[in-house]
This record gives structure tokens, C-alpha cells and sequence, in this order.
């Protein structure tokens, strides 16, 4: 069964100014040969809702092929079978039975977020890969434990976020960071969310998890703030922040009595700025992105569409992205590709980036608790 340890626990409620420096050191990629087989996949957990849309995405690819799926709860392992014609051969109780049985190539982790670690330690002693849904860990023991577990393993970790495959991103990364559209970013803001869990509809079993402070780490804060921290990390070149201000509300406590719902949070580097807002209250679900720089700006909005102005224009023009190349254009082909060994992990979906994303996250929580800007300390 995939337990969490106790001693874990203690993470979602550690103070910020404990954080240490996080050794940057990527996991070596096993080198299996490119011979056409198929990843050998299996899923850990079925309590966050992204699964079903993975379930639904690796059917009928060639690249990759489903043996074996763990989750210690009966009803959603006959919930998913049904739904997806899955044999019962597959299914598992037990996360280290599934491995032994079925002997994986990597695991994607659909668990609560504080499962991670325990995933990703019983992957490492059988030299298995792991792809889990943001974010990494709900504090930064957690990562810690994760990485040292990666690094004995000799695995890869990959965090997946809907909006590393958005066509704008890696648009406005050209433009910005290749021909650095106006100089130097100075400020970037994040807007992402929905109305809600519970108003959008999510599973039961989703909606348990996602409101659990530990299992969570927190609210709206964690669920979408890790996209805007994702982000900025990722274009500041994997810099640390000075300092994090958070203000976290419960616009909505009859609904979110234990975690906020709505998260602001100012993210302050040396010459740059990043506001991220994490919101289980926007009338939309929205994922955009701008980016402003000395002289001009770029904001990508919903993955597809990209304004910019440029220095000295007039008004913006909205620019058609580009398709992203074929081994990043979703979780799936990435996995594979980093798995045969075609591509190395790196940028939004490396545990280098989300080490800093969780460093983020939790000097947030802990401002938010304690009312007053949290700085990091240096390395």
C-alpha cells in the first residue's frame, strides 16, 4: 500500500527560515536502447483527477503501453477498470506488488501530493523513472526527500504541468529569452485557476485530498500557485528569489473551511518582479501568462494565442505559435523520449526547477501565516 511516513508529516507545517541549500545535481537517465518497444508504464494512485484524462491520452499510442495500476481503495480500481476496459490483471492494492509484478520502465504518480515522496522512494530501489502531477512536494522536506531518493536511485523525476506543452510558452521563451524582446524581463505575472473544485465538479476522492493542508500543503496556494513559480523559475534560468510575500484568503470558508482559496503572492528577485495569483475564485478557468521586459512585453494566454508589443510600437499584434517539437508536445512523448534516452530532462519539468518552485511555495505558506515577507536564505 502507498504510505506516507510519519516523520513526512511534519513537513507542511515547517518553517521557511529552516530551508538549506538543495544540491542541484540531476539523476543520469538509464540508457535503454531506441528499438521501437513500448515504455513499459504503470500509474500509482487514483485519486487525482488528472488520471482519467492520461488513461484516456495513452490509449491507442504506440509509444507507451499501460501494465499495471496501484491504489490501495477497491471502488477506484473497479471505477477506472470499468470505465477503461482495463484487465484485472493490471490492477494492484499494493505500490511495491505492482512494481515486483510488473516490473516498470517508469511509474506516473497520480496520488495526493504528500504521497510523493513514498512514490518516488519505492521507485528509486528498483531503478524506476517517475512522472507525477505538479506540484513536487507540499514543503521542502519533501523535496528533500524526494531528491536524495532520486539521487540513490539514479532515476529521473519529472513534474508535469499542463502549460509546459502550451505552444505560447515556448513562443514567448523565443522571443523573450533568444531575441530578447526589449531587454531585460522586469516583471512577470501569473494568473491561473478556476471557480473551485467543488464548483467545477471534481471527483470525491479529488476534492478530499486537494482541501487536506497535509496532503496538499494548502489551498489554492499550492494547486496553482506551483504554475506561476513553475514558470518564473524557469525564466529567470533557475534563479532563486530574494524574498516571497503571500496573502492567502478563504473567500469561500462554508466551502474551504481548512485551506485558502485565494493566494496573491510577490516573488522578488534582484532586477525583476513576479506576481503569481492562485485562485479557486476566477469566473473561468484561466492559465496566462505576461511577461514584461525593459521595452516591450509578451502575454500568453489559454497555451495558443501570444500578444506582444514590441519597443517602439504603436499597439500589440497577436502572434500565431509555432507547434512545440514532437518530444514536448505532451507528458507522454516527453516521458518517452526521456526515458530512451532521445532527450535530457531539463527546464520546466526537471526536479531542479521544482526544487525551486517548492522553496517558493513554502516561503508563501509560511508568509501568509505569519504576515510579513519571508526572505531566503543565500546558498
Amino acid at each position: 500500500m502507498i504510505r506516507v511516513p510519519d516523520i513526512m508529516r511534519a513537513a507542511a507545517g515547517c518553517l521557511v527560515a529552516s530551508l538549506i541549500a538543495l544540491p542541484a545535481a540531476a539523476p543520469v537517465a538509464r540508457n535503454d536502447a531506441t528499438d521501437g518497444r513500448p515504455i513499459r508504464l504503470a500509474i500509482a494512485g487514483l485519486v487525482h483527477g488528472h488520471v482519467e484524462g492520461f488513461l484516456r491520452a495513452a490509449k491507442g499510442r504506440d509509444d507507451v503501453r499501460i501494465v499495471g495500476i496501484a491504489d490501495p481503495d477497491p471502488a477506484l480500481r473497479q471505477k477506472y477498470a470499468q470505465r477503461h476496459g482495463l484487465a484485472a490483471s493490471v490492477l494492484f492494492a499494493d505500490l511495491a506488488a505492482m512494481l515486483e509484478g510488473v516490473r516498470p520502465e517508469a511509474v506516473a504518480a497520480f496520488t495526493s501530493t504528500g504521497e510523493h515522496p513514498a512514490v518516488v522512494e519505492a521507485c528509486a530501489r528498483r531503478h524506476v523513472h517517475v512522472m507525477m502531477e505538479k506540484p513536487l512536494a507540499v514543503g521542502v522536506e519533501h523535496a528533500r526527500a524526494i531528491q536524495r531518493s532520486a539521487e540513490s536511485g539514479g532515476i529521473h523525476v519529472i513534474v508535469n504541468y499542463e502549460t509546459t506543452w502550451y505552444r505560447s510558452h515556448g513562443a514567448l521563451w523565443k522571443l523573450v529569452k533568444e531575441e530578447r524582446l526589449g531587454g531585460e524581463i522586469r516583471k512577470m505575472v501569473a494568473m491561473d485557476g478556476h471557480q473551485g473544485p467543488k464548483e467545477i465538479g471534481v471527483p470525491d476522492e479529488f476534492f478530499a485530498w486537494l482541501t487536506d493542508p497535509v496532503r496538499n500543503g494548502a489551498g489554492a496556494l499550492f494547486d496553482f500557485g506551483c504554475y506561476g513559480a513553475n514558470l518564473m523559475t524557469w525564466l529567470m534560468d533557475g534563479q532563486r528569489p530574494l524574498a516571497v510575500t503571500a496573502v492567502t484568503q478563504r473567500l469561500k470558508p462554508h466551502i474551504y473551511p481548512r485551506v485558502d482559496d485565494e493566494a496573491t503572492v510577490l516573488v522578488e528577485y534582484p532586477k525583476a518582479q513576479g506576481i503569481i495569483q492562485a485562485s479557486w475564485n476566477w469566473p473561468f478557468s484561466r492559465k496566462d501568462l505576461d511577461v514584461y521586459t525593459e521595452g516591450g512585453y509578451a502575454r500568453a494566454a489559454g497555451g495558443s494565442v501570444l500578444r506582444v508589443r514590441r519597443p517602439g510600437q504603436p499597439e500589440e499584434e497577436t502572434l500565431t505559435p509555432a507547434e512545440l517539437p514532437t518530444d514536448e508536445r505532451d507528458s507522454l512523448s516527453y516521458l518517452a523520449a526521456v526515458v530512451r534516452g532521445r532527450r535530457p530532462l531539463s527546464g520546466l519539468s526537471s526536479l531542479e526547477n521544482n526544487l525551486v518552485v517548492t522553496e517558493i511555495l513554502a516561503a508563501a505558506r509560511e508568509s501568509a501565516r505569519a504576515g510579513q515577507t519571508i526572505r531566503l536564505p543565500a546558498r
